[in-house]
């Protein structure tokens, strides 16, 4: 489904102001609406992402947060440092 990218910027803002409506009125840590704005304006984002590329080939500077995806990252680092140190191949500060 092709969007106009103006709507779709406007559903993105209207998805943000929802947001920090939710987070002024946050009842608790865990508050629903908090967490159901999120996942709102991730959708509206990617809804505006996807009509300005159909529409005009172009994207935006900002990319999606992906708690999955981090971990996974921090792990491969974590990784690949435990691997280094026990190699001995890293370097050692002098002091």
């Amino acid at each position: 489904m092709t969007t106009d990218p103006r709507v779709a910027l406007e559903l993105l803002k209207s998805a943000l102001d929802e947001h920090l409506t939710a987070i002024v009125s946050r009842r608790s840590d865990a508050d629903p609406a908090v967490e159901s704005a999120f996942y709102a304006v991730a959708d509206a984002f990617e809804a505006y992402e996807d009509a300005l590329y159909d529409a005009y080939e172009e994207v935006t500077p900002l990319e999606l947060y992906d708690d999955d995806e981090d971990a996974d990252d921090e792990d491969a680092e974590e990784d690949a440092d435990a691997e280094e140190g026990s190699e001995g191949g890293g370097s050692q500060p002098t002091g």
